[in-house]
């Protein structure tokens, strides 16, 4: 079984930052692609930013040049590192992470409990 657990939420005013972390743990292999999605009130859940095990990084358009991915592979952890945050980026912050299990030949999609992160004045 593979875990994921996100820490890092709460509430912020317009402008300020957070910053997220994931850890995966359990019968771990390897991972390839980690990332971050989020999904807002009354809204479907989007991709935020993910990264690849080399450190290849893709990101919405909404988040570019305010939030940064980044990880830990030693530790299988991936942080997101948010700045300049605004009132519309209130949502519930997934991790997700494509994990090949011990044993296992494929990889898996996990996905965290989800932390909310809350801007506003």
């Amino acid at each position: 079984q593979v875990q994921l657990v996100e820490s890092g939420g709460g509430w912020v005013q317009p402008g300020g930052s957070l910053r997220l972390s994931c850890a995966a743990s359990g019968s771990i292999h390897s991972i390839n692609v980690m990332g971050w999605y989020r999904q807002g009130p009354g809204k479907q859940r989007e991709l935020v930013a993910e990264i690849t095990h080399s450190g290849s990084t893709n990101s919405a358009d909404s988040v570019k040049g305010r939030f940064t991915i980044s990880r830990d592979n030693a530790k299988n952890t991936v942080y997101l590192q948010m700045n300049s945050l605004r009132p519309d980026d209130t949502a519930v912050y997934y991790c997700n992470a494509g994990v090949r299990s011990l044993g296992s030949t494929w990889y898996t999609a996990y996905w965290g409990q989800g932390t909310q992160v809350t801007v506003s004045s």
